[in-house]
């Protein structure tokens, strides 16, 4: 499974790469607004300093517009990958930048059903958001495996992204179920890699080696 992480700060970016298990990166208008930097300033940037995929949100809500701003968004860099509402207007633009030969993410999802349509109109990833479902009293992991058995029916070559992650249970589940890619926050990236047993061990490892050497 493919880790991206899903922020806009330039740090954490670099942190996360470091660790060199970093995929991609995903953002939106939130997350950059968190930054507190242009726009512009902070995609070019991101494309810069990842290898992999990373997502760019347009924010018009008509499908035209939409190509309009992923026409200016893929000029940021090779690796962009035109993220876009799943409604009706956005799985049009995603039909037609998939003719294109443009990558293409599809985020909002909530259901299989609205994944299977993604996937239909020829979407490179589709984003279930998982967390958001869990805030509303649905076990939002539950359509991880239903995305991954429809698409394994069909031949879809979509990529199921697991987005809206809020800890490492959501990544294993994830894992499990065969996603492609979890989009993570920086702070359950940092959880991932520490354990209290990993931690209690090393330090008896160290404690024992300074009596070794003495």
């Amino acid at each position: 499974m493919k880790f991206f992480i899903d922020t806009a700060d330039i740090a954490e970016i670099k942190e996360a790469h470091a660790l060199g298990i970093l995929d991609g990166v995903t953002t939106n208008p939130s997350l950059i607004k968190k930054s507190g930097r242009p726009f512009k300033e902070v995609a070019k940037e991101i494309c810069d300093l990842v290898d992999g995929p990373v997502s760019l949100e347009v924010t018009d809500i008509d499908c035209e517009g939409m190509l309009k701003e992923a026409a200016e968004l893929a000029q940021y860099g090779d690796n962009v990958v035109i993220k876009l509402p799943l409604i009706p207007e956005g799985l049009k633009a995603c039909k037609r930048l998939t003719e294109q030969g443009v990558k293409t993410n599809v985020t909002l999802c909530f259901s299989p059903v609205q994944a299977l349509l993604a996937a239909k109109a020829g979407a490179s990833y589709i984003s279930p958001f998982v967390g958001r479902l869990d805030d509303i009293g649905q076990n939002g992991m539950e359509i991880i495996p239903q995305i991954r058995q429809i698409y394994d029916n069909y031949g879809f070559e979509t990529e199921v992204l697991v987005a809206s992650i809020r800890n490492p249970i959501h990544v294993l589940d994830a894992a499990l179920a065969g996603a492609d890619v979890s989009t993570i926050p920086f702070s359950v990236f940092k959880q991932l890699v520490h354990h209290p047993l990993t931690d209690k061990g090393l330090a008896q490892f160290l404690k024992d080696w300074k009596e070794v050497k003495a």
